[in-house]
């Protein structure tokens, strides 16, 4: 359904057009962007349809007077979403990617992990880094913070830390993103 020529409840998340407008008096302006003052709603209305066009709501005055647009709303619309789809075509998309260690990782293990880690930050992830204590592991933090420490040494040539190490119920987590 065409929501200009349907009377029916406008949907949701949509500019007010037409009869969907509820202002009873609308400060006009003309589709090629002169101001044509303001009109009775029915009466703007009316103007845009002799034009072939619709009305549409673009702000609303401190005073309680609406001003609205002659426009061809389909295009607009097409128009609208032609931008949109290009921003999102130039957004760049950082992804959250996580390495887990233990206290007692050896060392060709972190190496490996380390390896990985490189590969996520030249994609352009950020890294978060779980440092899990099992048991009574968690009595040796310092443990923990030097293995943590060790990982780092490894890959501080192409990452720096977002957030240093914190210590959330059994883990220790450290954020890294990718150096600039």
């Amino acid at each position: 359904m065409d929501q200009r020529r349907n009377n029916s409840k406008p949907i949701k998340n949509q500019d007010p057009i037409n009869t969907f407008i509820r202002a009873r008096e609308v400060l006009i302006i003309g589709d090629n962007g002169e101001k044509l003052g303001p009109l009775k709603r029915n009466e703007a209305i009316q103007l845009a349809e002799e034009k072939g066009l619709d009305l549409m709501q673009v702000g609303q005055q401190p005073d309680g007077l609406a001003i609205c647009k002659i426009l061809d709303y389909g295009k607009f619309k097409y128009q609208q979403q032609k931008k949109n789809k290009e921003a999102k075509k130039n957004q760049v998309k950082v992804e959250n990617k996580e390495i887990r260690l233990t206290v007692n990782i050896g060392q060709h293990d972190l190496v490996t992990k380390a390896k990985k880690a490189r590969e996520f930050l030249e994609a352009g992830d950020r890294v978060k880094i779980s440092l899990k204590f099992k048991g009574r592991e968690i009595a040796y933090m310092d443990l923990g913070k030097e293995t943590l420490d060790r990982f780092y040494k490894e890959i501080e040539d192409i990452a720096k830390i977002e957030k240093e190490a914190k210590l959330t119920s059994r883990f220790l987590d450290m954020y890294v993103v990718p150096k600039k």
